[in-house]
């Protein structure tokens, strides 16, 4: 998609690693002004501003600094991205019966809470323009229920209930809306699991990599206008 976003602003979730930073990376080499909201800006500042972009610091579990960090971004565009790829998210296995409340809280207010704050600032833009992609990274786990993945699997379970009702909501507004399913992805988020050493999960042999999701991602964000993918599952073959 080399230079198929030129002259377009895409704001990366989680974009400082993983599948975010590889989305990041892709946005950038198609020519587009990559805008990221993570946590940590340091590793990922050099990238946004040589797009024309910039990193906005906020944790996705507090509104507080969402709103501020979204709010200081539509400012600088004079609206908003053209795009969002939401694909900041927070992962860990347990069974249930061990998942304390406070770690299930956890996973649904980064996982399922903060894709609604991103989507609540930022829709209002979209539809008032009538054009724009907004990109949800989910899961498997949230299609299909895994042991283990009791507090992971319900917030993505949520965010596949949320992006369904999105989509029947921006019908016929010039505004489109992706989920995209990825079966397990070797990113960081499992180094702290070694899960090469645990005959339950799936060897990272086995997963996809970051750069398979962001090249559906440049898939999804170089289609037609006119065109709507509403879903795309991805695994390996």
């Amino acid at each position: 998609m080399t230079g198929g976003l030129a002259g377009r602003s895409v704001l990366v979730t989680g974009g400082s690693r993983g599948i975010g930073r590889a989305v990041a990376e892709a946005v950038a080499e198609a020519g587009g002004s990559v805008h990221v909201l993570c946590r940590d800006p340091s590793s990922v500042e050099t990238l946004a501003r040589t797009s024309g972009g910039a990193v906005w610091p906020a944790d996705l579990s507090d509104e507080a600094s969402v709103w501020s960090a979204l709010d200081a971004l539509q400012d600088r565009l004079g609206g908003g991205p053209w795009a969002v790829v939401q694909s900041a998210g927070a992962f860990d296995v347990a069974p249930i019966v061990e998942t304390s409340v406070a770690d299930f809280d956890r996973m649904v207010s980064i996982n399922l809470r903060g894709s609604f704050l991103v989507l609540r600032a930022l829709l209002p833009g979209f539809l008032d323009r009538g054009f724009g992609r907004i990109v949800h990274v989910g899961s498997v786990a949230g299609r299909r229920g895994f042991p283990g993945n009791g507090a992971y699997g319900a917030s993505k379970f949520g965010v596949r209930g949320l992006h369904e009702v999105l989509v029947e909501e921006v019908r016929g507004t010039g505004v489109a809306a992706t989920l995209l399913e990825p079966a397990a992805t070797d990113t960081p988020l499992w180094d702290p699991l070694d899960p090469d050493a645990d005959p339950h999960l799936p060897g990272r042999a086995q997963m996809l990599r970051p750069q398979d999701v962001a090249e559906a991602v440049s898939f999804v964000l170089s289609r037609p206008d006119d065109v709507r993918i509403p879903l795309l599952q991805i695994e390996r073959g």
